[in-house]
Parts: C-alpha cells; sequence; structure tokens
C-alpha cells in the first residue's frame, strides 16, 4: 500500500501562485509515475500533469507554461508549482501514483486539497 498525503492548498487572487507537495508513504518503491489530477465542481477529474520515473513530463495545454511538476524522489515527494493562477483553476487537486505490483500496474490516490482563486 502506498499512502499519499497532499498538502498546499487554498485560496489565491487571480495570478497568484501557489505550490502543491504530495508525500508519498508505505510501500513507495516501484513507483513508475507519479501526477496531478484535479475536479472542479459539476466537472470529470483531468489530468493536469505526470512525471514518469525516468523524468518524462507531460501537462494538460490549459496549464503549459503556468505549472511546474518535478519530484524529489529521495522523500518520495510530488510537487506541483503553480504561477500565474486563473479562476478556471478553481478545483480539487488530486495526487495520484502508479506502482508496479508483480505484472500489474496500481493506482493510488490522495484525499485531494482545495485550490480556490478568487478575488
Amino acid at each position: 500500500q502506498v499512502q499519499l498525503v497532499e498538502s498546499g492548498g487554498g485560496l489565491v487572487q487571480p495570478g497568484g501562485s501557489l505550490r502543491l507537495s504530495c508525500a508519498a508513504s508505505g510501500s513507495s518503491f516501484s513507483i513508475i509515475d507519479m501526477a496531478w489530477y484535479r475536479q472542479a465542481p459539476g466537472k470529470e477529474r483531468e489530468l493536469v500533469a505526470d512525471i514518469t520515473s525516468g523524468g518524462r513530463i507531460n501537462y494538460s495545454d490549459s496549464v503549459k507554461g503556468r505549472f511546474t511538476i518535478s519530484r524529489d524522489s529521495g522523500k518520495n515527494t510530488l510537487y506541483l508549482q503553480m504561477n500565474s493562477l486563473k479562476p478556471e483553476d478553481t478545483a480539487v487537486y488530486y495526487c495520484r501514483v502508479v506502482r508496479l505490483v508483480i505484472t500489474s500496474l496500481v493506482n493510488y490516490w490522495g484525499q485531494g486539497t482545495q485550490v480556490t482563486v478568487s478575488s
């Protein structure tokens, strides 16, 4: 099992910045991918950004150039630096980890952290 704890959410004005963190504990070896998703009210959960164990990074078009995903493998921590925030970035942000267990891929999710962008 992998336990994920997100932090760093809050209320910020448009144009502001926030940094989200996701700390992984437990059986955190064999992690092959870590990602941030978000879900706004009334909308489906969507991928924001992900980073593979090999360092390949992918961003959704809506956040490219504004958000930066990174990981500290030594601390098993995932980060999301969010700059130039917009009201449409308001959502609950979730951390997701994919772990290879023998020959299966297992997903683990955090509890989510609320990000609200409003003046």
